[in-house]
């Protein structure tokens, strides 16, 4: 049984979709890979490291890996127009100019109890703008399931963003590509391929909505 949420096409024409989405804007595509599970002995930073070196043959990428376990975001917010704590000023000045320069997101996800992590949902609430056209892609890992119920939520809440989540995603479930005990993929020619159709499409919508923000400011 395959082991990602979409058939896979590794035909040359993907190959030409993604090198056509990497050579057309000039710059490289700033993306954010957000790891969304701070809990103790997860594996979302495994996964996180296994995604990038899938994706560093993949040219024309700038990452960035914000890592959730180091922003220290308070669930309480400040009323509208209220002023964040010191602790939360702190813990956006870091994150907020990340998620504001990135031309798209990864999101790596567990699923807990049919949804994802309260930490990730944190992320998303503490900022608006800065996702807003914007692409997202997800790899998420899980049981039998691989995490794809999370990421059917996530769609929900990113659509109100304004966001625009791509169609291919990445998805690792057991038994056929669970985790090994060093968190890579069992069945690393398949999840990579996976991982190469949604970069294809990540990369193709990050640059053209790049142009679109820069030529025509979205008013959201």
């Amino acid at each position: 049984m395959p082991a990602t949420t979409t058939v896979l096409d590794t035909t040359t024409g993907l190959d030409a979709a993604v090198d056509a989405a990497t050579d057309a804007g000039g710059a490289p595509l700033r993306v954010a890979v957000i790891v969304g599970s701070v809990r103790e002995g997860r594996q979302g930073r495994a996964v996180a490291d296994w995604f990038l070196a899938a994706a560093g043959s993949t040219a024309g990428l700038d990452l960035d890996v914000i890592d959730l376990v180091d922003v220290p975001l308070p669930l309480a917010m400040p009323g509208w127009g209220g002023t964040p704590t010191p602790e939360a000023a702190a813990a956006l000045a870091d994150v907020t100019p990340r998620l504001a320069a990135a031309d798209a997101f990864v999101v790596v996800t567990p699923e807990y109890n049919h949804s994802f992590p309260a930490a990730l949902k944190n992320l998303i609430d503490w900022h608006y703008t800065q996702w807003q056209a914007k692409p997202v892609g997800f790899v998420s890992y899980g049981g039998l399931g691989g995490g794809l119920r999370a990421v059917e939520q996530l769609r929900l809440v990113f659509a109100e963003l304004h966001a625009v989540t791509v169609r291919d995603s990445v998805s690792l479930h057991g038994p056929w590509s669970g985790l090994a005990e060093d968190g890579a993929p069992r069945d690393a020619a398949v999840s990579e391929g996976a991982a190469k159709g949604m970069l294809g499409q990540l990369a193709w919508w990050g640059r053209t909505l790049r142009s679109a923000r820069t030529t025509r400011p979205y008013q959201g």
